[in-house]
């Protein structure tokens, strides 16, 4: 199992090197509390948790972003494959695979700081999805690093909030023919 490059093009921060899991798992309740656990008891970071029902309502895809530099991946692998809910677990690779990360952020508007943060989102696109007299709430979904680099931008004009999904990732498709 290769962790994450810290020159990946996919967006992997430089710093501490990170494992990309895709943990196929039964859609029910506990599944995620026995999954994170685990990642406890043995002693690693999770630096990045998402989860979400797939296709079939009977299942649920996890992407876990774990610290690959605290010790192997291999051992907490061979036991999320000994829980019963488990049905599948892939590694991806950074550079095999698509990362995205949903950011929201609401960022102060005033009318003469609206205009820049109106190209700012044009560059980035970003979407504008709610507006207040002083404030503007935007959605941006990308890869982290450009999530980064969007939210130190938006710095200057004063963030009251933001939230990050954390990344969620897929194989990229066989382009063979």
């Amino acid at each position: 199992m290769s962790p994450a490059s810290a020159t990946s093009p996919n967006g992997v921060q430089a710093g501490p090197k990170h494992h990309l899991l895709s943990v196929l798992v039964e859609n029910k309740a506990g599944v995620l509390a026995r999954v994170a656990s685990l990642f406890a008891r043995r002693g690693y970071n999770i630096y990045s948790l998402a989860v979400a029902p797939t296709d079939d309502e009977r299942l649920s895809r996890i992407t876990i972003v774990a610290d690959a530099d605290s010790a192997p991946l291999e051992q907490v692998v061979k036991q999320l494959h000994k829980l019963i809910n488990v049905i599948k677990i892939s590694e991806l690779d950074p550079t095999d695979s698509v990362e995205q990360e949903l950011m929201l952020c609401t960022v102060g508007a005033d009318v003469g700081a609206r205009t820049q943060i109106i190209e700012l989102c044009g560059i980035y696109g970003a979407r504008i999805v709610d507006v207040g007299h002083t404030d503007l709430t935007i959605s941006l979904a990308d890869v982290p690093s450009r999530l980064d680099d969007f939210e130190d931008l938006l710095v200057p004009f004063g963030i009251a909030m933001v939230q990050r999904t954390g990344r969620v990732a897929l194989p990229k498709l066989d382009r063979s023919s």
